[in-house]
């Protein structure tokens, strides 16, 4: 893992976590209203995956998609004023926390009705295969989605005509409050996949670089024209399923065990470097302790200083988010109808220039 993008991984983590809490604090001291569905705790697989997509592919996402939008390049004061409801968001404050869409980044959605992002990823895979295009649609879901009519639907089409799909599971066991093991019959999301003759893989969702690394090898193989896949990722949400849940069916002990993993504390360790104690040197024996010496200098780490600038700097992005969202005003009934009418009867296909 080169430093550049070891450091990039660092930043958008310590972002979405820091822009997330905000969130929650906003929420919670009546600043904006409505459903607000936050990911502390998932933020390595929205970093991994999307860091290693291409400008060019398409991002298809849940109600729970702040992050995939930061990590994508909306940037994060578009994101909090649509929290907020206001008309500089990124939807002019008309599609709110579960809404949220860029055409410029490619980014076609949050959607909030639970499988409904496997017809859509589809349908732009299909599209993209008429062009015959070196574009990929990535399509998250979680695990609480796999026992929808769409699911097993949409993998079928998609592996029949091959299409450029890949499909990205944020399996944090819980479809609300019910554990997985009570709603499926099948625990291991990607297991279903062979149904459909498409190569699948369980993933470690709290490892960024394993999240990162497993992407880019499943685009690759789909950028060849082999056909869609499904990456299942294990990770977990510290909070509720959403502010209205407070997440009490949940063991103390469980919870505690996640987040002993945090992914962002995990980050951390990997881009700063903790010199080793005498004790540590020892251990490792005499032959490769030149090695464990020049360690920093060759891996080029960051210290801890340089981590609490990134942490300084993030916490200014969300502070700035924050100031811009209540300086915007809200839409007006203008608005509103121009959204409505938006392109009424008018439909292009993704991608097809406008002129």
């Amino acid at each position: 893992m080169d430093r550049e993008t070891l450091h990039q991984f660092l930043h958008d983590m310590l972002l979405a976590r820091a822009f997330e809490e905000r969130a929650a604090q906003e929420y919670s001291e009546g600043r904006f209203s409505g459903f607000l569905h936050l990911y502390p705790g998932e933020e390595a697989v929205a970093v991994g995956v999307i860091h290693a997509t291409e400008p060019a592919d398409y991002l298809v996402t849940t109600y729970r998609e702040h992050v995939h939008a930061l990590v994508r390049g909306i940037p994060a004061r578009q994101v909090m004023a649509e929290l907020f409801g206001r008309r500089d968001g990124i939807c002019r404050g008309m599609g709110g926390s579960m809404h949220l869409f860029d055409r410029e980044r490619r980014f076609m959605g949050g959607y909030a009705i639970v499988g409904e992002t496997f017809p859509v990823a589809t349908g732009i895979g299909y599209s993209i295969a008429l062009r015959r295009l070196p574009e990929v649609v990535v399509c998250f879901f979680g695990d609480g989605a796999v026992n929808q009519g769409t699911f097993h639907e949409a993998l079928n089409m998609a592996s029949l005509w091959k299409l450029p799909v890949l499909f990205v599971c944020e399996n944090n066991h819980y479809q609300i409050g019910t554990e997985i093991h009570r709603h499926s019959a099948v625990v291991d999301v990607y297991r279903r996949a062979c149904s459909y003759d498409m190569p699948a893989e369980k993933i470690d969702g709290m490892d960024v670089i394993t999240v990162y690394e497993a992407t880019r090898h499943a685009l690759a193989q789909i950028r060849s024209g082999s056909g869609p896949q499904l990456l299942e990722f294990e990770t977990y949400r510290f909070r509720g399923h959403s502010m209205a849940d407070p997440g009490s069916y949940r063991p103390r002990a469980e919870l505690y065990a996640h987040t002993e993993h945090d992914p962002v504390r995990a980050v951390i360790d990997k881009a700063t470097f903790g010199y080793p104690s005498p004790g540590e040197i020892a251990a490792a024996g005499p032959d490769v302790v030149a090695q464990l010496v020049c360690h920093p200098s060759a891996i080029d780490h960051l210290e801890q200083k340089h981590v609490d600038e990134v942490k300084r700097e993030v916490e200014a992005i969300v502070e700035d988010a924050v100031k811009y969202a209540l300086q915007s005003p809200s839409p007006s009934m203008e608005d509103a109808w121009h959204s409505l009418y938006c392109n009424r009867r008018h439909e292009t296909l993704l991608g097809v220039d406008d002129g």
